[in-house]
């Protein structure tokens, strides 16, 4: 995979331009790219949007072992397939999904989800991939319970979108903090602003500070 203006596509080095591009910008992120080593940035394109927004919702606010276990006793009510239809999610009652582990909050998205994807708010694949990034997220948080970073996480891990900086993302935030050695993390809008510097290549560089912040905080820990 390789990435390119619109989406990732096959081909040997996947983010060969982009660490490339990222390491010439700046000696601090040549620094971390090569402490870090090789872009790990791994997406599951074959689901459908969704799927994945459910998903997404399940992880929201969550450990990712909690969210995976709450996921895996919904999943298992649906032994035939690998991920129930929107049909199949809305003919669930709630208290079922509920004894899962789900919030009410989160019980009532995931029924708007499956709602509107019955709708045809909520594109099939085939349609989301012709969309572009602010169309789909126009499009998306006007649904309950979803936001901006829901829709990035989808941009980036679903729909493989090279260029997406999720700047509210306390993760890619802390990251830059700690290349950069500073006292404080930037607000959403500075890094905005010192991100237009990573484009076309801005999911690879989240990417990295994900790495640099989850560095840190195991050394914090130990």
């Amino acid at each position: 995979m390789t990435m390119v203006a619109g989406t990732i596509s096959t081909l040997v080095d996947p983010f060969g331009p982009a660490v490339a591009h990222l390491a010439a910008s700046d000696p601090d992120w040549a620094n971390l790219i090569a402490r870090v080593g090789p872009c790990g940035l791994q997406s599951i394109p074959e689901r459908e949007p969704y799927e994945a927004l459910i998903r997404a919702i399940a992880h929201q606010q969550l450990h990712a072992r909690a969210a995976e276990a709450i996921l895996n006793r919904f999943l298992a009510f649906y032994p035939d397939v690998s991920f129930p239809s929107p049909t199949s999610i809305l003919a669930t009652d709630g208290n079922i999904m509920r004894a899962c582990g789900f919030s009410a909050a989160k019980v009532t998205t995931i029924h708007g989800i499956a709602e509107k994807t019955l709708d045809g708010i909520v594109p099939a694949r085939s349609a989301a991939l012709a969309m572009t990034d602010e169309e789909l997220n126009s499009r998306l948080v006007s649904l309950r319970g979803i936001g901006r970073w829901t829709v990035e996480m989808f941009l980036i891990f679903t729909l493989e979108r090279p260029d997406v900086l999720p700047i509210d993302d306390f993760g890619v935030r802390e990251g830059w903090r700690v290349m950069k050695s500073l006292p404080k993390q930037p607000l959403p809008k500075e890094l905005f602003k010192i991100g237009l510097d990573w484009s076309p290549y801005r999911s690879t560089a989240a990417w990295y500070l994900w790495q640099v912040a989850d560095q840190f905080k195991r050394l914090k820990a130990k």
